[in-house]
């Protein structure tokens, strides 16, 4: 899985990489372009952010308008069919306690955990839900169905909440694996072994 969009300045670089072989010129995830005369520059950001924790109604808005992709990006992956709900979620929590942020540039990693960490919780839920109930979440196809190599929401579907979780926050969103470990709240040893397993799982269902 690759970006293919610009990182803000205020974002570390891209670091990870499955190997996944490209499957035809879409990125699957790729966030929607900023609207068109929007300032996307960290600095208007903060001065949003800054704006907003004073109740400025309006910045409050184009903060929204602004981090609902960023946060869509995050939880779809990890959350799939339930991923609009983790992103609400993700996004009330992170409005709630947005007068606690002492540093408006750490805004996006911070609401980058807060993602994680909701979708991941969504994800584990469903999961819980579809086994009392017996039920195939997601009515996927059958590992040997060539749709599911050529899906890559099929071939998440078919890993645990958290290998794709990890995969996205690395593999997607470009973190270290300490980075990733402080935005899922787990060791840094936590992060390396799952991040391996879920690779290997990726590309076993992805080959198959």
């Amino acid at each position: 899985m690759t970006r293919s969009t610009r990182r803000d300045a205020s974002e570390p670089e891209a670091r990870g990489s499955a190997g996944v072989p490209a499957r035809g010129s879409a990125e699957p995830f790729a966030p929607s372009p900023p609207p068109e005369g929007v300032d996307v520059s960290p600095e208007a950001e903060v001065e949003l952010v800054r704006a907003a924790q004073r109740g400025d109604a309006v910045a409050l808005a184009g903060l929204v308008d602004r981090l609902a992709p960023f946060v869509g990006r995050i939880c779809g992956p990890i959350a799939l069919e339930h991923g609009e709900d983790a992103a609400q979620e993700a996004l009330i929590a992170v409005l709630r306690d947005l007068p606690g942020l002492r540093e408006p540039r750490a805004l996006r990693g911070w609401a980058r955990r807060v993602a994680a960490r909701e979708a991941v919780r969504h994800a584990q839920a469903a999961r819980r839900e579809a086994a009392r109930s017996g039920a195939e979440a997601g009515a996927l196809p059958a590992p040997g169905d060539p749709a599911l190599a050529a899906d890559v929401r099929s071939v998440l579907a078919r890993l645990g909440p958290e290998q794709r979780a990890i995969l996205v926050l690395r593999d997607l969103e470009g973190l270290s694996e300490r980075e990733a470990a402080a935005a899922l709240a787990v060791e840094h040893g936590t992060v390396k072994s799952r991040l391996s397993r879920a690779r290997a799982a990726f590309r076993r269902r992805w080959s198959s």
